[in-house]
């Protein structure tokens, strides 16, 4: 270690392929090019708030470009601002924004690298504003983080939701049956968007369009009167009936975002048939969409994210997030990040191409 610099590194929400990727940039250009010593912490903010982290050496991120998940491991539930605390049968919340920082002032490092999505980065803001050097990285396979065209992970997403409407399109055929593929997106239908478009998708529901269940089983009812005897259905998690809600499969309480969604498909598909006549059947492609090796485009895009975060360090370039623009990475400020999803716009181009080509969004 040269000049006696260090940074730290933890990497917090869902996991997704790419974020081994971003680790190994960050630590390789930061020893081979700066001279820092670079210490991982564990478990997210689980690590900051219990001290847990170890040191990366050159070699621990070695041959781990193609590899899934993340080697620092990750939580959905530790914000020091509102940990979660079982008492008993009880569960509380407490500010331990404060030990928080103490730890980190402690490892007495000169920047904290924080990978994550809107949730990870609004805590990152958060830290920063306590007086904690920081710069985030986009990380989440919803791609709906603000102010970035794309983050790493979404491009692997959209390959396995699609390799698994491809799959589904095959037996919708030999069975005539209406097969619905329900992929993730709780506030954002970039995946079901994506993924529906590349895959052929009949009909594709997403968070940002409230959709009639009369109108898909037009469309279905349409489609067979063609000779088109299946159908194929997107759904993204989040999407719902006008007028309706979101199916929620469960409520995590020390989360900072309890509510897990899931099951749509499968009421939608009772809708359909009992409108239809049409045998349905529902595939939820679920975390298999965060697993694996992420595709080479996210393995490049992990690679100038992380490379373009240590040049931040470099220049004390605290308290923003790389972001994409176009071609270019760009800083953008952490408060903005936090501001919340950024969701499918009405008119997004890719909206208007789908309708182009027959493509029904149920509204």
């Amino acid at each position: 270690m040269k000049n006696g610099r260090r940074i730290a590194i933890l990497t917090g929400g869902g996991d997704c392929p790419g974020i081994n990727a971003v680790i190994r940039a960050v630590t390789k250009k930061a020893i081979l090019q700066y001279g820092m010593e670079i210490i991982g912490i564990e478990d997210g903010y689980h690590g900051v708030i219990h001290n847990r982290y170890r040191k990366l050496e050159y070699k621990d991120v070695s041959g781990i470009l193609t590899l899934g998940g993340t080697i620092l491991g990750t939580s959905k539930t530790a914000n020091p601002y509102r940990y979660a605390i079982k008492k008993g049968n009880k569960l509380e919340f407490k500010d331990m924004s404060k030990t928080a920082v103490r730890n980190m002032k402690k490892l007495d490092i000169e920047c904290l690298v924080c990978i994550g999505g809107d949730g990870t980065l609004g805590i990152a803001h958060d830290l920063f504003r306590d007086g904690i050097p920081v710069i985030g990285l986009p990380k989440t396979i919803d791609n709906d983080l603000r102010g970035t065209d794309i983050t790493f992970g979404f491009d692997s997403a959209v390959w396995i939701a699609t390799e698994g409407i491809d799959r589904i399109h095959t037996t919708a055929q030999s069975h005539h049956r209406v097969m619905i593929v329900e992929v993730m997106g709780h506030h954002a239908g970039w995946i079901a968007l994506h993924s529906g478009i590349a895959g052929g998708g009949d009909i594709i529901l997403i968070p940002e369009i409230p959709y009639k269940v009369d109108v898909i089983a037009k469309k279905v009812k349409e489609r067979s009167r063609k000779g088109k005897r299946f159908s194929i259905v997107v759904v993204a998690e989040g999407a719902k009936p006008k007028g309706g809600d979101i199916v929620i499969q469960r409520i995590v309480k020390e989360s900072s975002d309890p509510i897990r969604l899931g099951g749509i498909g499968f009421v939608l598909g009772e809708q359909i048939e009992k409108r239809t006549g049409v045998e349905t059947r529902t595939v939820v492609m679920g975390h298999l969409q965060r697993g694996g090796t992420p595709t080479p485009f996210d393995r490049v895009l992990a690679t100038r994210l992380g490379t373009r975060g240590v040049d931040m360090i470099e220049n004390k370039e605290f308290g923003y997030m790389v972001g994409v623009r176009g071609e270019a990475l760009v800083k953008v400020p952490l408060k903005d990040v936090a501001k919340g999803p950024r969701i499918v716009p009405l008119d997004d181009p890719l909206i208007d191409a789908a309708r182009s080509v027959d493509t029904c969004f149920g509204d």
